[in-house]
């Protein structure tokens, strides 16, 4: 297993930025931070695959900026799959896990990198490690760039960790509530008002809107 690293977060004295204040709580990791962690990461996956050629396959959606930088900074031969996992709805609690789409490629007896955003319950991976296993890859990998081990329900880690983080709400750098935030170039905090809010019923809105009828 590769080395793990626990770089230093933010804090608070990170200023978020004026477009993002009303939402974002603060900054926990800055662009600068991830750049410098993830070409560290990309170092130890070279050493550890050197001499073969690598599938790496990457979950979508979040993982689209993580995996994008990452993989720039892999001078190894490799090839490139996504296989695409829906376990969050609108809310913040995990649901039943959904694949959405399959592997192309054939990873039997070869190197496999499966790269995640962010592991936390545990429950999607714990659903995608025995698929790809069922798959009969030569070794196989677990990449992910956040760790919230106080979330973990299923026995799972990883092999690669880019930052450890504490039980916060986290969005930005390809991670999202409700498909918004993936384009914030760091990863923050995004405050509870802004997920805690119970959106109300179009029925209930369009009676509002209506007219009592004469």
């Amino acid at each position: 297993m590769a080395k793990r690293v626990s770089p230093k977060l933010a804090g608070p004295l990170m200023p978020v930025p004026a477009r993002w204040r009303d939402e974002v709580e603060r900054i926990l990791i800055t662009d600068r931070q991830l750049a410098h962690r993830i070409y560290e990461m990309a170092g130890e996956i070279e050493r550890d695959f050197a001499g073969h050629e690598m599938v790496v396959v990457s979950l979508l959606n979040g993982t689209v900026m993580f995996l994008g930088d990452l993989i720039r900074h892999l001078c190894l031969p490799l090839r490139l799959d996504f296989m695409g996992v829906s376990s969050y709805g609108a809310g913040t609690e995990s649901g039943d896990l959904v694949f959405t789409k399959e592997l192309r490629l054939d990873v039997a007896g070869r190197d496999v990198l499966l790269v995640d955003d962010i592991l936390d319950t545990g429950k999607t991976l714990s659903r995608v490690i025995p698929k790809l296993q069922a798959l009969r890859p030569r070794r196989m990998k677990v990449c992910v760039l956040l760790d919230k081990p106080a979330r973990r329900v299923e026995k799972v880690s990883a092999d690669y960790v880019g930052f450890t983080i504490p039980d916060v709400f986290v969005v930005g750098y390809g991670l999202d509530y409700a498909e918004k935030y993936r384009n914030l170039p760091f990863v923050g905090v995004l405050k509870p008002e802004m997920y805690g809010k119970t959106a109300e019923k179009p029925a209930t809105r369009l009676v509002k809107k209506l007219k009592p009828v004469q």
